[in-house]
């Protein structure tokens, strides 16, 4: 459990939901289908949800209304992102992050239904305060740390051959 998390209690409890609803239904349904499962799911455990909630896009004095959508969020607090992929992507990872800063919301769960066993996969999005430097948002934790003992991957370095090639490009 992570001490700055905001609700643990509330977010177990949307993660046990998520989990009895995956071990019911097993991997291979659409997002859409276990998005309205889930939803099911919280209104019978008496949670307050809102679903399909536009979030307003704001660019200086230009403001995009319904320009995304968040697809379900929990008392108003917590948005859980649910995904039927194979494997997270860092497009998954970044998306979560721009719905919860757009949501205001306290914490986003990206969740992974198309996993053989969801509750090994659940990740956490805090929003760091505005006044650290590095990011906006903290890295994924895990849910539950795990008993097995591996040692962590050595950091990725970037040489010139795997930097990305910028393109200049003139507007009309």
């Amino acid at each position: 459990m992570h001490s700055d998390e905001p609700g643990p209690a509330l977010t177990e409890r949307i993660i046990g939901l998520a989990i009895k609803l995956h071990r019911k239904l097993g991997p291979g349904l659409l997002e859409s289908v276990w998005q309205h499962c889930f939803c099911w799911e919280l209104q019978h455990a008496n949670l307050e949800f809102q679903r399909e909630v536009p979030l307003a896009v704001v660019n200086e004095d230009v403001r995009l209304n319904q320009g995304y959508f968040a697809g379900i969020i929990v008392a108003q607090t917590v948005l859980p992102e649910l995904k039927a992929t194979e494997r997270f992507l860092p497009v998954h990872e970044a998306g979560t992050r721009t719905y919860l800063r757009l949501s205001g919301c306290q914490i986003a769960l990206l969740m992974n239904f198309n996993a053989v066993l969801l509750k090994d996969d659940p990740r956490r999005f805090i929003p760091r305060p505005p006044n650290r430097s590095t990011s906006s948002f903290d890295h994924p934790a895990p849910v539950r740390s795990r008993s097995r003992s591996s040692a962590a991957p050595p950091p990725r370095t970037r040489t010139a051959a795997h930097r990305p090639v910028r393109q200049n490009h003139a507007l009309p």
